[in-house]
């Protein structure tokens, strides 16, 4: 299939899929909004600025998983045990519910459902030449580095400075995979990470993207 055939159709699938989602999930995130009204002062939603294809900024949306101003009080990076999460926004975060509003991100072409993770602003100006290819391509909800990472929370619990420890212990790899996918992405690699992904959601490992051993030879 040529290169923006496949891009139509994802485009096609990224809307369907996140209008059927949205109207089929409606009464569930109908009903994690009211736990987060009830539970906590404060909106419902979060709205982070992210940078996305062509450098274009757009508002992420999130159920706010944190407490009210986490963002001007603390590190980019959470980890499982930061203090400005809410009892309830540790379960969300567990399960990754706190997502589920980016399907709307999705429908209005902010997002994909598949494609690199949307970046901070400032992460965005360490890009090297080469990670910039991340920028030619609608992020995502979910991608190869994403699984690779769903326990990046846990990988970060008890650092210090949690946005160090990130740059350091998880940002290359992300960027390997995610470079790694945009170089070879196709609409059927697209459907197995998403199938991965409703696997890993449902607690298995998914094999594919296991990392390879590295060979104790080279460094």
């Amino acid at each position: 299939m040529r290169p923006e055939r496949e891009a139509k159709l994802k485009r096609f699938v990224d809307v369907i899929v996140g209008v059927v989602l949205l109207l089929g999930l409606s009464v569930f995130m109908a009903a994690i909004a009211v736990a987060i009204k009830v539970a906590t002062p404060g909106p419902v939603l979060f709205r982070g600025t992210r940078v996305g294809r062509h450098e274009r900024r757009f508002h992420m949306m999130k159920f706010r998983s944190m407490v009210v101003g986490a963002d001007r009080i603390g590190a980019s990076s959470t980890a499982d045990d930061d203090s400005r999460m809410t009892p309830l926004g540790k379960w969300m975060r567990r399960y990754k519910v706190d997502e589920l509003p980016q399907l709307w991100n999705v429908v209005v072409g902010d997002m994909s459902l598949v494609g690199p993770r949307p970046q901070l602003a400032w992460a965005v100006e360490r890009y090297t030449q080469e990670e910039k290819i991340l920028l030619t391509v609608r992020p995502g909800i979910t991608d190869p580095a994403s699984l690779r990472f769903a326990n990046e929370g846990e990988i970060l619990r008890g650092q210090s400075d949690p946005d160090r420890a990130y740059l350091e212990l998880i940002h290359p790899e992300k960027m390997r995979l995610s470079i790694e996918y945009v170089k070879n992405r196709s609409f059927l690699g697209d459907l197995k990470i998403l199938v991965a992904t409703i696997g890993a959601a449902l607690g298995r490992r998914p094999v594919a993207t296991r990392l390879p051993a590295r060979d104790s030879s080279t460094t």
